[in-house]
């Protein structure tokens, strides 16, 4: 099976793709999950959530990209079927009008295990990801610290799809042993995007990482309900959804609620990116050649 990840395409099972390690048998056991998380750089839970409340929330932002004009206006919108205009969606903000999404999100169960896994009482930001990705879309390498480094480092990603999700649709993909970059981690990982006005994705090659600093993409088909997540430091990107449906998950983060936490993500109305207005951003490219990583 060939598997589309940015402009390459992978063969599923070949020296450069293999399938993502499913930790769902020690899922109650934290020390275990912890142990994982540090050699691995992420974690993939089946049946994370309960599949039902998952699909109540897909259902919540299907009636809403309906409204919006994103969805093939011929066909059930349960399908997900995506208009003839092919375009996608960013549910920017705290989505409190969202409840069904925010069961899943912020569930006790949820909660709970965060804070089993974290040692102590868990908090996830107010600011939520969901999005809905058009056809011909995938999201470039990059480490989730650029973006959210302003609190502590020991945060997490947790990357929900809300409904069945094969790779073809879009799932998740890791850059196995790319947490012990330790090059990248002290130059590309000590970026702000917003301070340093800064493109944020790392690569759009998946290739071009593999041949520099060596290791082997991951990823999976995933079924409604299903979980990963995943360090700061662990390079990760999309595959392309190749397919007329539009493909709906979210991202979250959770960390201590004892630790220092980065403000633009948090409260009643988060204020989110700096708005960079018309100052032109250094391109990555550049900001490597700076840091010597060509």
């Amino acid at each position: 099976m060939l598997v589309k990840i940015g402009n390459r395409e992978l063969d599923m099972g070949g020296p450069h793709l293999t399938e993502l390690r499913d930790s769902s048998d020690i899922r109650d056991d934290f020390p275990a999950l912890r142990a994982r998380m540090k050699e691995d750089g992420y974690i993939l839970i089946r049946g994370f959530h309960d599949r039902e409340q998952v699909f109540r929330a897909r259902s919540e932002l299907l009636r809403d990209l309906a409204a919006k004009g994103k969805l093939d206006p011929s066909a059930d919108p349960e399908e997900a079927r995506l208009h003839p205009d092919n375009k996608g969606h960013f549910w920017a903000g705290t989505n409190e009008d969202k409840p069904e999404l925010l069961k899943v999100l912020e569930g006790p169960e949820v909660m709970r295990f965060f804070g089993n896994f974290l040692g102590g009482e868990a908090m996830t930001y107010n600011y939520k990801w969901p999005r809905a990705v058009q056809n011909g879309q995938s999201t470039g390498a990059h480490y989730d610290i650029v973006y959210m480094g302003r609190g502590t480092p020991n945060l997490y990603t947790l990357w929900t799809p809300l409904g069945d999700t094969p790779i073809e649709l879009g799932t998740l993909a890791v850059l196995l042993g790319s947490h012990r970059w330790t090059k990248v981690k002290e130059t590309y990982g000590k970026l702000d995007v917003d301070r340093d006005r800064t493109e944020g994705w790392f690569s759009e090659d998946p290739m071009e990482l593999i041949r520099k600093y060596g290791g082997q993409w991951a990823t999976t088909s995933f079924n409604a309900g299903d979980a990963i997540f995943f360090g700061m430091f662990t390079m990760h990107a999309s595959t392309v959804n190749v397919t007329p449906h539009i493909r709906i998950s979210c991202d979250t983060r959770y960390q201590l609620a004892s630790e220092p936490v980065d403000e633009r993500w948090i409260g009643k109305k988060p204020k989110g990116h700096d708005a960079h207005g018309n100052v032109p951003l250094r391109s990555m490219g550049e900001a490597r050649r700076q840091w010597g990583l060509g």
